[in-house]
């Protein structure tokens, strides 16, 4: 049984798919998640905190697709391929992701920690999603020119979500034949 603070999650992301952010109201939140408004405000503090932690919990789950990409079986080039399909997909099917990872946000989205709400504060966006996933390459391939592949590899497909290709990219096989140079392990020369 989930608990009240991820069916208020539910709830929320539920709602931000159905209308823009601002038309999001708490009751309705918090009425969907079968929860008081008083648990809503006691989980998030407010309507605020409950975005925030949507756009957490969005990069989290882009993250963990990242970490099942890069832990699939098969050659490097494969897992990295894995990983563009991946963040092109998760960025087409979450209007969050998509703005976590090229950074155009709208008034329709919940705004993350740090932007525009308390200056000062790190921002989650782009450039620390990309830092995370080459840190995960890296303790995958055990080699830095592997995880500056993945971090290209992610580029390539940040340039898929902001100008879409017709038809939908160079497909796996394209995909593979760039990114299927050898990725030295760690310490080999």
């Amino acid at each position: 049984m989930p608990t009240a603070r991820e069916s208020l999650l539910e709830a929320a992301g539920a709602a931000l798919a159905a209308r823009p952010w601002p038309a999001v109201r708490m009751i309705d939140v918090a009425a969907a998640a079968g929860v008081s408004r008083q648990t809503l405000y006691n989980e998030f503090a407010g309507k605020t905190g409950l975005g925030h932690a949507l756009v957490r919990r969005d990069a989290a789950w882009y993250l963990d697709g990242v970490d099942r990409a890069l832990s699939s079986s098969g050659a490097p080039a494969e897992r990295l391929a894995a990983v563009v399909e991946w963040t092109v997909r998760a960025g087409r099917e979450r209007p969050l992701v998509r703005a976590l990872l090229t950074g155009c946000w709208n008034g329709n989205l919940p705004v993350p920690a740090g932007r525009g709400v308390r200056p000062g504060l790190p921002a989650l966006g782009p450039a620390e999603l990309i830092r995370e996933v080459r840190e995960r390459a890296h303790a995958v391939f055990g080699a830095q020119e592997g995880a500056q592949r993945c971090e290209l590899a992610v580029r390539l497909a940040l340039s898929y979500l902001v100008a879409p290709a017709e038809p939908p990219g160079p497909g796996r096989a394209g995909l593979l034949r760039l990114l299927s140079g050898t990725i030295p392990r760690a310490g080999a020369r």
